[in-house]
Protein backbone atom coordinates (compact mmCIF):
# COMPACT_ATOMS: atom_id res chain seq x y z
CA UNK A 1 0.00 0.00 0.00
CA UNK A 2 1.87 3.46 -1.16
CA UNK A 3 2.02 6.11 1.50
CA UNK A 4 -0.29 8.66 2.34
CA UNK A 5 2.25 11.54 0.88
CA UNK A 6 -0.29 14.26 1.26
CA UNK A 7 -0.28 13.64 4.80
CA UNK A 8 3.27 15.98 4.52
CA UNK A 9 2.12 18.08 1.53
CA UNK A 10 0.52 21.12 1.45
CA UNK A 11 0.17 23.69 -1.22
CA UNK A 12 2.06 26.75 -1.00
CA UNK A 13 -0.38 28.46 -3.62
CA UNK A 14 0.14 28.06 -7.73
CA UNK A 15 2.91 26.37 -8.47
CA UNK A 16 4.48 25.56 -4.69
CA UNK A 17 4.27 22.90 -2.19
CA UNK A 18 5.56 22.70 1.02
CA UNK A 19 6.72 19.48 2.72
CA UNK A 20 7.33 18.40 6.17
CA UNK A 21 10.36 16.47 6.58
CA UNK A 22 12.28 14.24 9.01
CA UNK A 23 15.86 14.39 8.28
CA UNK A 24 18.04 11.56 9.16
CA UNK A 25 22.24 13.07 9.18
CA UNK A 26 25.14 11.23 9.06
CA UNK A 27 23.17 8.25 6.89
CA UNK A 28 25.09 5.44 4.91
CA UNK A 29 23.65 6.87 1.97
CA UNK A 30 21.42 10.33 0.27
CA UNK A 31 18.38 9.33 0.12
CA UNK A 32 14.22 10.36 -0.06
CA UNK A 33 11.99 7.84 0.86
CA UNK A 34 8.93 7.11 2.69
CA UNK A 35 6.44 9.19 4.75
CA UNK A 36 6.61 8.51 8.49
CA UNK A 37 2.61 7.10 9.41
CA UNK A 38 2.48 8.71 12.50
CA UNK A 39 4.90 12.12 12.12
CA UNK A 40 3.60 12.58 9.15
CA UNK A 41 6.59 13.94 7.44
CA UNK A 42 8.84 12.86 4.54
CA UNK A 43 11.81 10.82 5.55
CA UNK A 44 15.04 11.98 4.40
CA UNK A 45 18.59 10.69 4.83
CA UNK A 46 21.76 12.86 3.63
CA UNK A 47 25.55 11.71 4.55
CA UNK A 48 26.68 15.01 5.95
CA UNK A 49 26.86 15.78 9.44
CA UNK A 50 24.75 18.40 11.35
CA UNK A 51 27.94 20.81 11.42
CA UNK A 52 27.75 24.41 9.63
CA UNK A 53 24.19 24.08 8.00
CA UNK A 54 26.48 21.03 5.75
CA UNK A 55 23.30 18.71 6.52
CA UNK A 56 20.91 21.52 4.71
CA UNK A 57 22.57 21.95 2.38
CA UNK A 58 22.17 18.13 1.23
CA UNK A 59 18.57 18.16 1.87
CA UNK A 60 18.59 21.31 -0.66
CA UNK A 61 20.79 19.78 -2.94
CA UNK A 62 19.15 16.19 -2.45
CA UNK A 63 15.52 17.48 -3.10
CA UNK A 64 16.56 19.82 -5.37
CA UNK A 65 18.07 16.93 -7.81
CA UNK A 66 14.83 14.51 -7.16
CA UNK A 67 12.60 17.27 -7.78
CA UNK A 68 14.39 19.06 -10.48
CA UNK A 69 12.94 22.41 -9.39
CA UNK A 70 14.57 25.19 -6.43
CA UNK A 71 14.07 23.82 -2.92
CA UNK A 72 14.63 25.52 0.05
CA UNK A 73 14.39 24.91 3.73
CA UNK A 74 12.01 27.26 5.19
CA UNK A 75 11.39 25.76 8.82
CA UNK A 76 13.79 23.85 10.98
CA UNK A 77 16.86 24.85 10.39
CA UNK A 78 18.65 23.83 13.39
CA UNK A 79 16.29 20.86 14.21
CA UNK A 80 15.66 17.42 12.31
CA UNK A 81 11.91 18.62 11.55
CA UNK A 82 11.74 20.74 9.26
CA UNK A 83 9.82 22.41 6.33
CA UNK A 84 10.72 22.80 2.56
CA UNK A 85 9.45 24.70 -0.09
CA UNK A 86 9.75 22.91 -3.30
CA UNK A 87 8.75 25.42 -6.36
CA UNK A 88 5.95 22.78 -8.06
CA UNK A 89 2.53 22.20 -7.95
CA UNK A 90 1.08 19.77 -5.47
CA UNK A 91 -0.14 17.16 -7.65
CA UNK A 92 3.29 16.66 -9.46
CA UNK A 93 5.27 16.64 -6.10
CA UNK A 94 3.16 13.88 -5.04
CA UNK A 95 3.46 11.98 -8.36
CA UNK A 96 7.12 11.76 -8.10
CA UNK A 97 7.03 10.56 -4.69
CA UNK A 98 4.16 7.98 -5.63
CA UNK A 99 6.46 6.77 -8.56
CA UNK A 100 9.57 6.21 -6.21
CA UNK A 101 7.38 4.55 -3.40
CA UNK A 102 5.76 2.55 -6.22
CA UNK A 103 9.55 1.06 -7.10
CA UNK A 104 9.72 0.41 -3.55
CA UNK A 105 13.21 2.23 -2.90
CA UNK A 106 14.27 5.07 -1.64
CA UNK A 107 15.70 7.08 -4.20
CA UNK A 108 18.92 8.97 -3.70
CA UNK A 109 22.66 8.91 -4.25
CA UNK A 110 25.37 6.54 -2.54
Amino acid sequence: MPADFFAALRSAGGSATEIDIMVTPNAKTASVCTVDQWRKRLIIKVQDLPLEGRANNAVESLLKDFFGVPVEIIRGHADRHKTVLVHQDIESVAALLVENERLNRCSGKS
